[in-house]
């Protein structure tokens, strides 16, 4: 398994980490926590995925005493000096006191274009996108990437969930940089560093799944952008170059774009992409190309496949994850309990918040796998060296 390359800086990410640095300064300054956006506007009503889950042929547009040792003696009580403790970790919670369970279901949740008058049935307008933001963050949601579900290195406080926010076709309203050189207010990645500076513990992170021309960039910008995600933090996914239909293209004309998708991220950030959205969710004939194959002496190897589905993911720690077809959530954040399931987020955010049993809520602890030991059966055997049932 390839490892991530560590975390780099380039000159344009130290401004925006100076910007946002004041941001939070001023934050902790004022007297309260700024709230997020209540717009009330309601996206379009969706058709989705009648089988939660599945994402064959699915249309999609665009992972934390010391104590002495008496020894009796003629003298008294002998102390043995002790070794100091160690104050550099704070002790583990108990699983049972924060509702830990990390076999629970995860939502990744599927965007496209974000602009103030939306677009698609796929697309989100920016208030629906910060109302998304804020109804997460209320429910103790806090983002991560596709590939931290596929390498099963979730790290989050205790009594939090992950949610994987993802975003495909590489827009421009998803990110571009401004005249300092800090993600666009505009977009989805500099709303997510706005919402950030004002919640401290939200990481703003997630999995952008590009294409040939990325956020509207070619040549050197487009590289030089892809490079300034990945140094956000962000994980840079293939989405292929040209969105073409995998099936309809033979597998041939799959492995040559998977490929080409996949060495045109490796050529900017110096490392292939573990894991891709496939283009309008259709796999090929031949699913095994998907994961690996060799086009022109380029061989590409995807770890984890995110589908069109209309579910949350179960737990990397599950029997039943498939790193190689992980469903996601179309975004569709307004959702009345008195109508109709529609299988979009605000749907599955509200029912998981009815049925908190079924959602994944860590122990604080990256090393362990804590659930209620009821569930014990559905824990993936791998990591029975991990587990820690209460």
């Amino acid at each position: 398994m390839r490892a991530r390359r560590p975390l780099r800086l380039s000159g344009t990410t130290r401004l925006i980490a100076v910007f946002v640095a004041v941001i939070v300064v001023l934050g902790g300054c004022s007297s309260g926590r700024p709230g997020g956006d209540r717009d009330s506007a309601r996206s379009p009503g969706v058709q989705a995925d009648p089988q939660p889950g599945r994402g064959d042929d699915a249309e999609d547009d665009d992972s934390r005493a010391s104590g002495t040792s008496g020894e009796a003696g003629t003298g008294g009580t002998h102390t043995e000096p002790t070794d100091p403790p160690d104050r550099g970790q704070p002790p583990l919670p108990d699983p049972a006191s924060v509702g830990a369970n990390e076999l629970g279901v995860i939502p990744i949740i599927m965007y496209h274009r974000i602009n103030d008058d939306g677009g698609s049935d796929y697309d989100n307008t920016t208030a629906e996108f910060q109302r998304e933001l804020r109804l997460l963050y209320d429910a103790g949601y806090r983002p991560v990437r596709v590939v931290d579900l596929v390498d099963g290195t979730i790290d989050l406080p205790a009594g939090t969930s992950p949610v994987v926010l993802t975003f495909d076709d590489s827009s421009p309203s998803q990110f571009r940089v401004d005249e300092i050189g800090a993600p666009h207010p505009n977009t989805a990645v500099g709303m997510l560093y706005s919402f950030a500076a004002a919640h401290p513990d939200f990481i703003p992170t997630g999995t952008m799944y590009v294409l040939g021309n990325p956020f509207g960039a070619t040549g050197e910008r487009a590289a030089r952008l892809l490079q300034e995600l990945d140094a956000l933090g962000f994980e840079v996914g293939n989405h292929t170059l040209d969105h073409g239909n995998l099936r309809q293209l033979g597998n041939a004309g799959a492995v040559r774009d998977l490929a080409n998708g996949a060495q045109h991220v490796e050529q900017a950030i110096g490392i292939g992409p573990r894991t891709l959205a496939l283009p309008f969710g259709v796999w090929p004939d031949d699913r095994d190309v998907v994961r690996s194959g060799t086009y022109a002496s380029y061989t590409y190897q995807h770890d984890g496949i995110v589908l069109v589905g209309a579910g949350p993911s179960p737990s990397p720690f599950s029997a039943a994850f498939d790193p190689l077809a992980i469903p996601r959530i179309r975004s569709q954040p307004d959702y009345d309990p008195d109508d109709e399931p529609d299988y979009g987020s605000g749907y599955w955010l509200w029912l998981l918040e009815q049925e908190p049993e079924r959602k994944y809520v860590s122990d604080g602890h990256p090393e362990l796998v804590s659930f209620p030991a009821e569930l014990a059966d559905q824990l993936d055997p791998r990591f029975a060296d991990r587990a820690n049932p209460y």
